[in-house]
Formats: C-alpha cells, sequence, structure tokens
C-alpha cells in the first residue's frame, strides 16, 4: 500500500483482534460485523450481524463493497464537473 486507508473493514473483530490493534495504533476508523461475543466499543462503525453465517458475510461485505464503487466513480464524476467549471472560469477571463 502506497498510503495508510481511508478505513478498514472486519469482518470477526474477535478473530481478527491484531487488526483491531493494529488500526487503533494507526488511527484507522473500523466498521466491523459485530456480534454478541465480540466487544463494540473497540469498534468505530459498528454493523450489528452474525459472522458466522456466510450469507449474512456475504451480504453485508457486497454491498458496503458496492457503496465504495459508487462512492469512487462520484468522486470521480465531481472531480470531472470541477474540472469543466474551472475550464469555463478560464476560458471566459480569457475572453474578457
Amino acid at each position: 500500500m502506497k498510503k495508510i486507508p481511508g478505513a478498514m473493514f472486519i469482518v470477526d473483530p474477535r478473530k481478527e483482534r491484531i487488526a483491531v490493534k493494529e488500526a487503533k495504533k494507526l488511527g484507522i476508523p473500523i466498521i466491523a460485523i459485530v456480534d454478541t461475543n465480540c466487544d463494540p466499543d473497540e469498534i468505530d462503525a459498528v454493523i450489528p450481524g452474525n459472522d458466522d453465517a456466510i450469507r449474512a458475510v456475504k451480504l453485508i461485505a457486497e454491498t458496503i463493497a458496492n457503496a465504495v464503487i459508487e462512492g469512487r466513480q462520484g468522486e470521480q464524476g465531481s472531480a470531472a464537473v470541477e474540472t469543466e467549471e474551472v475550464s469555463e472560469e478560464v476560458a471566459a477571463e480569457d475572453a474578457e
């Protein structure tokens, strides 16, 4: 990785306790599926769910992945709009 990630998604924080400690140490926000056997106080964004059910984990992970993809497409789209607006402003100034 070239830079620290903006967030970390963890399926079972109890099992992945080393990842939780590392994220806390680096200041990375943690998003996690938290079952009744986990401590939700260590997690920044808690998703209550059964981390042992494969179908539940798959559904939640797919939903998060789709949201990330959609968000990145929105960033690219807004960057293109900003670039276009700046180009139009520069063109207007040059015309004056």
